[in-house]
C-alpha cells in the first residue's frame, strides 16, 4: 500500500536517500572498527544505540508511545523476538564484513525485498502477480546457482535476507513506531550485550573500548549509524509513497556491492556473477510490475 501523501508536504526523497546512503556505506564504517571482534562490537553497538535513541525519542517526545508499548505484555514479547532477529542480523553483518565476505552480504539484502513477498505469500495470505513469481522463480535459480559453485558463503546471504524478513514481519505485527521500537529492543538486548562487554574486558587482550581514544570514538559511532537512518526512514515511509521507498531501498546493497569491488577489492568469481546477473534480472521484474501497479493505481479514473 502506498502511504498516503501531501503534495504541499515535504518531500521524503532527502531522507530516504540518507538513510540508504549510510547503510550502503556502512562497510567503510566497519573498517574503522575491524580491530573489535564482532561479537564484542555488536556488544557495543547496542550498549551505544540505547541513549542515543532515549536522546532522539526525548527530542521527538515519544516517550507516550514508548511506555504504551512497554506496558503491552504481547508488544514486549514481539520485540523480544525481533530484538533477538536483528542482533543476529548485525553479527551477520558485522562478521561477514571483517571476514571479506562483501559480496555475500550485499547479495543478503539483494534477496531480502523478494523474500519479503514470498513469505507475505506463504504467511499472511497475500496474493503474488504473476511477474512477481517469475521473479521469484529467478531468485530461487540465483540461490541455487550458489548452492552449486558457492556454498560456504550463502549461508551468510540467507541467514542476513531471512532475519531481517523476518523482523520486519514481526514488527509489521506490532503498531509501534520505528523509533521506539528500536530502542526498546535496544533495552531488551543491554544485558546480554553488557554481559558480552564484560567477558571481553576481563579477557587478557582486555576490552576494546576504553583503551584508544579515536577507537572508543568509533565505538560510539555505532549507536549513531544504528538510530540515525533508522530515524531517516520512519521519516521518508510517512513522506512518500511506499512503493518508490521499495525502489530506493536496493541503493544500499548496490554501493555494499560496488564496495567489494572497489574498495574492499574482492575477487568476484563466475558463480557470484552469475547469481547477481540473475538477482538483477528478478529485481528489475520486480520494480517494474511495483512501478506498473502503482501507476494504475494513481491514474485518474473517469
Amino acid at each position: 500500500m502506498d502511504a498516503p501523501t501531501d503534495k504541499s508536504a515535504p518531500s521524503g526523497l532527502p531522507a530516504a536517500l540518507g538513510a540508504y546512503l549510510i547503510w550502503g556505506f556502512l562497510p567503510l564504517y566497519l573498517i574503522l572498527v575491524s580491530s573489535v571482534p564482532p561479537f564484542e562490537f555488536v556488544g557495543w553497538r547496542i550498549i551505544w544505540t540505547l541513549p542515543i535513541c532515549l536522546v532522539i525519542v526525548a527530542f521527538r517526545r515519544q516517550f507516550p508511545a514508548l511506555r504504551q508499548a512497554i506496558g503491552s505484555m504481547r508488544s514486549l514479547a514481539m520485540l523480544t523476538l525481533s530484538a533477538t532477529l536483528i542482533g543476529i542480523n548485525w553479527l551477520v553483518y558485522v562478521w561477514a564484513i571483517q571476514e571479506g565476505q562483501v559480496y555475500a552480504a550485499s547479495l543478503g539484502y539483494y534477496l531480502n525485498p523478494l523474500i519479503n513477498v514470498l513469505l507475505g505469500t506463504l504467511l499472511l495470505g497475500e496474493k503474488l502477480s504473476r511477474l512477481q513469481w517469475l521473479a521469484v522463480a529467478i531468485a530461487s535459480c540465483a540461490v541455487a546457482l550458489l548452492l552449486g559453485g558457492a556454498l560456504t558463503t550463502l549461508w551468510i546471504s540467507l541467514t542476513l535476507a531471512l532475519t531481517f524478513a523476518f523482523y520486519g514481519m514481526v514488527r509489521k505485527q506490532l503498531d509501534v513506531g520505528s523509533l521506539p521500537g528500536l530502542t526498546i529492543e535496544s533495552a531488551i538486548l543491554l544485558l546480554p550485550a553488557a554481559g558480552i562487554a564484560l567477558w571481553y574486558a576481563k579477557t587478557p587482550v582486555g576490552s576494546a573500548f576504553g583503551g584508544d581514544l579515536w577507537l572508543s570514538l568509533a565505538i560510539v559511532l555505532g549507536g549513531v549509524v544504528t538510530a540515525v537512518p533508522l530515524l531517516l526512514f520512519a521519516i521518508a515511509a510517512r513522506r512518500m509513497p511506499y512503493s518508490t521507498l521499495g525502489f530506493i531501498q536496493y541503493l544500499a546493497p548496490t554501493i555494499v556491492f560496488l564496495l567489494g569491488l572497489t574498495v574492499f577489492e574482492q575477487e568476484l568469481r563466475l558463480v557470484q556473477l552469475g547469481s547477481f546477473l540473475l538477482i538483477w534480472t528478478a529485481i528489475a521484474i520486480f520494480v517494474a510490475d511495483l512501478w506498473s501497479r502503482s501507476r494504475r493505481k494513481q491514474a485518474p479514473t473517469v
